[in-house]
C-alpha cells in the first residue's frame, strides 16, 4: 500500500511540502521521541566535521527548524539556512526569536529549493544537508547543487536515514520504521501516515553508499561514510578539491 505523502517524479515536492506543513509544530518533539534524543548527537557530529569558525560561510540545506543552522552559527560561522517549507521556517524563526544572538551569529533563514539554489558558484565554505536529501525529487541534483555552490576546499556533509549493511539488523530496523514510528506519529501528532513516509522514502533512496559514489564521481577528496547505529543513520562527508 502506497503512502499518501510519497510520490515519484515532479509530484514529489508538493507531497513532501504537505507532509511538513502538517507536522512542523510537533517536528522537534517527535524527533526527540522517536530517536530517544540521539538525533542531537548526530547533528553535533555533522557540526564537528564541518569545522565551522569565525569568518566561514555555511549553507544548511533543508534546514527545517534550524538545529544544524543554529549549531553552526554558535561556532561563529555566517550561516544561511534554506528550506522549502514555510511552516518549518516559521518554527525556526520562533526559535531564533526566543534565543536572540548577535546579528553575525544568527542564521539567516530563507525559503528555496535545494535543487535550484539562488546562489553563485563557489559561495560557501561549508554545505550541509540534514534529513533532506532523501526527500528531494532528485537527490543527485541536490548533491550537484551542493558541489556547485561550494568553494574549493569546502566541506560537504550529508546526514540522513541509512540502510544497514547487516541484513538482520536492516530487517529489524525496517520493521521498527514500519510499525513503531507510525504509531508514535499517530499518538503524538495524530497522523500515522506522515511517519510511515520515512520507510517509504527510504525504500526509494539508495542511501549512504550511493551518495559516497556520487561524491567520488564529482572528484571530492577524503570521501567517507560514517555509519551510525550500525548504518541505520549515516553521514556522508567529502571535500571539494582546491
Amino acid at each position: 500500500m502506497s503512502n499518501e505523502f510519497y510520490a515519484s517524479g515532479e509530484q514529489r515536492a508538493a507531497k513532501v511540502n504537505d507532509l511538513f506543513a502538517r507536522i512542523a509544530r510537533r517536528y522537534d518533539f517527535l524527533n526527540d521521541l522517536q530517536s530517544f534524543g540521539l538525533h542531537r548527537n548526530w547533528k553535533r557530529r555533522v557540526v564537528d566535521l564541518a569545522r565551522a569558525a569565525s569568518g566561514v560561510r555555511a549553507l544548511d540545506l533543508c534546514c527545517g527548524t534550524g538545529d544544524i543552522s543554529f549549531a553552526l552559527a554558535q561556532r561563529g560561522a555566517e550561516v544561511t539556512g534554506l528550506d522549502f517549507s514555510p511552516q518549518m521556517l516559521a518554527v525556526a524563526a520562533q526559535r531564533q526569536g526566543r534565543n536572540p544572538q548577535s546579528a553575525i551569529r544568527n542564521p539567516q533563514f530563507m525559503q528555496g529549493d535545494a535543487q535550484q539554489l539562488p546562489f553563485p558558484d563557489h559561495a560557501f565554505d561549508i554545505v550541509t544537508i540534514g534529513y533532506g536529501l532523501r526527500n528531494l525529487t532528485s537527490w543527485e541534483r541536490g548533491v550537484d547543487e551542493m558541489f556547485r555552490v561550494a568553494r574549493p576546499g569546502a566541506r560537504l556533509i550529508v546526514l540522513d536515514f541509512g540502510k544497514p549493511p547487516n541484513a538482520l539488523w536492516r530487517a529489524l530496523y525496517f520493521a521498527h520504521l514500519k510499525m513503531s514510528v507510525p504509531l508514535i506519529g499517530l499518538l503524538f501528532c495524530g497522523n500515522a501516515s506522515a511517519y510511515a513516509y520515512i520507510l517509504e522514502s527510504l525504500k526509494h533512496y539508495p542511501a549512504q553508499l550511493a551518495v559516497a559514489e556520487k561524491m567520488r564521481a564529482l572528484k571530492l577528496k577524503n570521501v567517507r561514510v560514517i555509519n551510525l547505529l550500525g548504518g541505520a543513520m549515516a553521514i556522508n562527508y567529502g571535500e571539494k578539491a582546491e
